[in-house]
């Protein structure tokens, strides 16, 4: 279900509604009580009396002192919304790569609703043109969410952020040894030789995959067998770092026909 906004750029306001960017493909699984495979439930249950309580009869409440709360409610919390804080607020532009991956959270489409087509297109043609982001903050829910807009040919993407608080700092440093410049010239000759651009309809869950094929298997009664590969047995074969970069090189090279690469065939 979409979200209604808006964006505020200056004093212009652009209506828009927030769509889920992504879903959850992954096989879920239900608990089971393992003596005779019936479903675990949970129920929301009454501290006081016990009984089970349905959703639409719970509210929400803050616990100042020992079984003590404060009562909040939905139109509480609209009443101290600002005006600002009604919509997505541009603060500032900055550049993609100035903001860490490590502060993004979760990914909306936004769309412009009726009457902001053209401001809603203006200010994603110029961001795009500019090669900028734009920094935003709005309240969703009961909190005051930080925002990254970002321009895309086919419109904007908006991702909620963690403040900085909220980030973990790296759990230890680590050593970092002089790099020899033989290694590192073979490592930028492996990158060059593995670059294109990112097609996402290339990739997909291949254990995913698996899994299904083993929940079919299973039902069926059949047996399940191991998809252990041998491309990379575990343990022991320490090698030397710059033969592991040259054999690297070689495999990534084009092959030419009867499978062997343009330097074999050359030899």
């Amino acid at each position: 279900m979409a979200t209604k906004s808006a964006i505020s750029f200056g004093l212009v306001h652009i209506p828009i509604s927030l769509h889920t960017a992504t879903q959850d493909n992954d096989v879920s699984f239900n608990q089971l009580h393992k003596e005779d495979h019936s479903r675990i439930r949970y129920k929301k249950t009454c501290g006081h009396c016990g009984k089970e309580v349905k959703s639409e009869d719970i509210i929400k409440g803050f616990q100042y002192d020992k079984d003590q709360y404060v009562v909040v409610s939905d139109s509480d919390f609209e009443k101290i919304k600002t005006e600002k804080q009604r919509s997505m607020q541009i603060l500032h532009f900055t550049t993609l790569d100035s903001i860490s991956p490590v502060y993004y959270d979760k990914t909306y489409h936004a769309v412009p609703e009726a009457g902001g087509d053209k401001a809603f297109e203006l200010l994603r043609a110029a961001m795009m043109q500019e090669q900028v982001v734009a920094v935003a903050k709005t309240v969703l829910g009961t909190k005051e969410t930080l925002l990254t807009l970002i321009p895309r040919e086919d419109g904007l993407l908006v991702q909620t952020m963690f403040y900085a608080d909220e980030v973990k700092a790296l759990p230890q440093g680590y050593a970092k040894p002089p790099v020899v410049e033989a290694e590192l010239a073979m490592a930028k000759q492996l990158i060059a030789g593995m670059v294109k651009p990112f097609a996402p309809e290339e990739y997909k869950d291949e254990y995913q995959e698996r899994l299904r094929e083993l929940i079919s298997a299973k039902i069926a009664g059949k047996e399940v067998v191991s998809a252990a590969s041998a491309e990379h047995p575990e343990g022991g074969n320490v090698i030397d770092l710059m033969d592991a970069l040259k054999a690297s090189i070689e495999q990534n090279q084009p092959k030419a026909k009867g499978g062997r690469t343009k330097k074999e065939k050359g030899a």
